[in-house]
């Protein structure tokens, strides 16, 4: 393992349907590879997990029409190649990375929030002095995060994510197991959003980065780098 200080663990649903509406889903593309991108060019070194491990699926409606970035992200046969195995989260050290960053999609909704492995690598990188980003859907992986003092991670602090409105424009509210930006608030936090749906809004509160929707990945990762400074 190569110097923890400059390594960052991506987290990508394992998930790749719509609860039992057997409907596709899984990872949103530009949400990996944007910041995939910031974060490399950084010169952080990026480890690709899910909950259980395994292959990990995007979601269709993401891949279709895909800028430069995403493009050259779902192109390279490398990355693919480590996205067909995954590195398995219950396996993994918090004190092996600087942060963790949950790359968001809808297939999050119904594995990342009632993870043991990744609840304990969030708390353990967290208390120990790292960061945590998660972007669209990914904080679903933040609302069972409870600190060593038994406290949630979010309780207090300033957050965003996937929005109420954004879910009804996708007709999504009904299908989803839970209303993210609700579920935040019921665990104590302050959730804010943009102005307007499907517009970028990424929130820093200390080492804590969120951003609401797909717009919002690149400054996500910038928010990022900058909290590990």
């Amino acid at each position: 393992m190569s110097d923890a200080s400059r390594r960052i663990l991506f987290v990508l649903t394992g998930n790749d349907r719509l609860g039992d509406t057997g409907e596709p889903t899984g990872v949103f593309l530009a949400e990996a590879a944007h910041p995939y991108d910031v974060v490399t060019k950084a010169g952080y070194e990026v480890d690709f997990a899910s909950p259980t491990g395994g292959p990990v699926h995007f979601d269709p409606r993401s891949t279709g029409d895909r800028d430069p970035v995403s493009d050259a992200f779902y192109s390279d046969e490398a990355i693919q190649g480590r996205l067909q195995d995954t590195l398995d989260a219950r396996t993994l050290r918090a004190e092996d990375y600087a942060a963790v960053f949950f790359v968001g999609g809808h297939g999050t909704m119904w594995d990342f929030p009632d993870s043991e492995a990744l609840q304990r690598l969030t708390a353990g990188i967290y208390e120990g002095g790292g960061a945590v980003g998660a972007v669209c859907h990914g904080p679903s992986a933040l609302v069972n995060v409870r600190l060593s003092d038994g406290s949630y991670l979010v309780a207090g602090r300033e957050v965003a994510g996937f929005t109420t409105e954004e879910e009804q424009a996708v007709k999504l509210d009904g299908v989803v197991p839970f209303l993210l930006d609700q579920r935040l608030t019921e665990r104590g936090a302050r959730h804010t959003k943009a102005e307007k749906p499907f517009t970028a809004h990424v929130v820093r509160d200390g080492r804590l980065v969120t951003g609401q929707n797909p717009p919002s990945s690149k400054g996500t990762a910038e928010a990022l780098i900058e909290a590990l400074k």
